[in-house]
């Protein structure tokens, strides 16, 4: 567990783009998806901002004595990757309560899972949107008493703490004037914001169709007046998992650049930066900083 707390900081890497220098932008790429234990080196399940969401989370549920994990996720959760990944490699046994109808053979990220130990439960959708009705989360307790129970997710106020670290280890290793980081739930953005303490703007890219997630992270933030943030809609290329031939394309365009990206989140942001950036969003002279968050696992 001492290792989730003593790591050094992921890689800042320089990013050199002719949208960024036509516009006289500094950019990094802040790796987190290469920080992993030293003891298993290629998890790409367990990195990134699943890392920073679990490491406070399974500290607690150590010293609270439960012996198992239990969380929420649809069929392709790199948050359910991680819970499992993580769940092997710190003693604890894991179970998923999955959205949707069981489907087999079973996809790489459900496999994967189950190859770490994890226990699926597989919910309809209906039932699925009640998990977070009290009386459900009650009657799972009931029946996994030495559960510690992680939202979908993985945010919580633990997880947004540990996100607040991973702006302050990006500002200890370059100051930025921008931080730019993909949306799914919400809680690493909130928590890179409590982190930043209004040193730098944090532009959150959302991956899934709507305007809803700026209420979700302002609650994150308990109504907390900060503007020194804000969230990007419109690329979400069609909601959360459409994958159109234009995205794919540019993936494989960042390869040219050693740049490994997956189309959920981290290309869809990746995209978005370059487009802000050719609509010059950023005030030339921008210092920016682009977290590379992981999710690799299923690609």
């Amino acid at each position: 567990m001492q290792a989730l707390f003593q790591h050094p900081p992921s890689p800042l890497q320089a990013f050199h783009h002719p949208i960024l220098e036509a516009r006289n932008l500094t950019c990094f790429i802040k790796r987190d998806d290469l920080l992993q234990l030293e003891s298993q080196p290629g998890d790409q399940a367990f990195c990134g901002n699943k890392w920073r969401k679990l490491k406070y989370n399974l500290a607690a549920a150590r010293a609270e004595g439960y012996t198992s994990l239990l969380t929420f996720g649809g069929a392709f959760s790199n948050h359910i990757a991680a819970t499992a990944s993580a769940g092997r490699l710190f003693g604890f046994n894991t179970i998923g309560i999955i959205r949707g109808e069981k489907v087999l053979p079973l996809n790489p990220t459900l496999d994967f899972a189950t190859s770490c130990g994890m226990k699926l439960h597989f919910w309809s959708r209906e039932a699925y949107r009640r998990k977070d009705d009290p009386f459900i989360l009650a009657q799972l307790q009931e029946q996994f008493p030495q559960a510690y129970i992680l939202p979908e997710g993985g945010t919580n106020t633990l997880a947004l703490r540990g996100c607040a670290e991973l702006a302050e280890e990006i500002l200890a290793q370059e100051q930025v004037d921008y931080l730019c980081l993909s949306c799914g739930t919400g809680g690493t953005l909130a928590g890179v914001i409590q982190g930043l303490a209004g040193r730098a703007f944090a532009l959150g890219f959302s991956a899934l169709k709507g305007d809803f997630h700026k209420a979700e992270v302002q609650q994150l933030l308990d109504s907390k007046n900060r503007d020194n943030w804000a969230i990007a809609t419109d690329y979400h290329f069609g909601g959360y998992a459409k994958t159109p031939p234009e995205l794919l394309d540019f993936l494989v365009e960042m390869k040219k650049y050693d740049l490994l990206l997956e189309p959920i989140y981290t290309g869809k942001m990746m995209w978005g930066v370059l487009d802000k950036a050719k609509q010059g969003y950023f005030p030339a002279g921008s210092r920016i900083c682009v977290v590379h968050t992981g999710g690799m696992q299923g690609w």
